[in-house]
């Protein structure tokens, strides 16, 4: 695991931090979607319920940008969502905006009701899907970040849920 900056470890030091991940760990629990959920290095991370292999929805932060993420050490795992989008044509932001509309994701007033999402292999070794989320680390005491990593996580778990072997271990 690359050791993080020392911006990145003050950020993860700070009440704020702490009490804003403990609120998302929180409501991620009470949604009852996902696996065990963790706060470990200072990064929420919650167990894909169901998938074939393991993988993590994640809340993190990086270089002064917050996250959400999925990520698996399994390429099959990955390859099998990338499947999917090939077949059946969808695009990842486009699925993502539907899952926050429903949501109500736009009600929150953010400039974009899309998000874009980015997917990579880290330096980890794990594939990952992830979105900056609209909101910065002076704003992590407020309850519309909150709310706005809340309904992120659940969309990324609800978009993903039904694609390639994410469902697997519920058949």
């Amino acid at each position: 695991m690359v050791a993080p900056s020392s911006e990145t470890s003050d950020v993860l030091r700070t009440a704020a931090w702490t009490a804003f991940v403990d609120s998302v760990a929180a409501s991620a629990r009470q949604a009852g979607v996902f696996g065990e959920v963790t706060i470990r290095d200072g990064m929420l991370e919650a167990a894909a319920s169901g998938s074939g292999s393991p993988a993590y929805y994640r809340v993190s932060h990086e270089s002064g940008r917050v996250w959400v993420s999925l990520v698996m050490a399994d390429r099959y795992l990955s390859q099998s969502i990338e499947q999917d989008l090939v077949h059946t044509g969808d695009k990842l932001a486009d699925l993502l905006e539907e899952e926050l509309v429903d949501l109500d994701y736009p009600k929150l007033g953010h400039a974009s009701p899309t998000l874009a999402v980015e997917h990579f292999r880290d330096e980890g070794k794990l594939f990952t899907f992830r979105s900056v989320l609209p909101i910065d680390a002076s704003q992590l005491a407020d309850a519309r970040s909150r709310e706005t990593a809340r309904i992120v996580l659940l969309a990324y778990e609800a978009m993903f849920r039904r694609l390639g072997d994410m469902e697997a271990g519920t058949e």
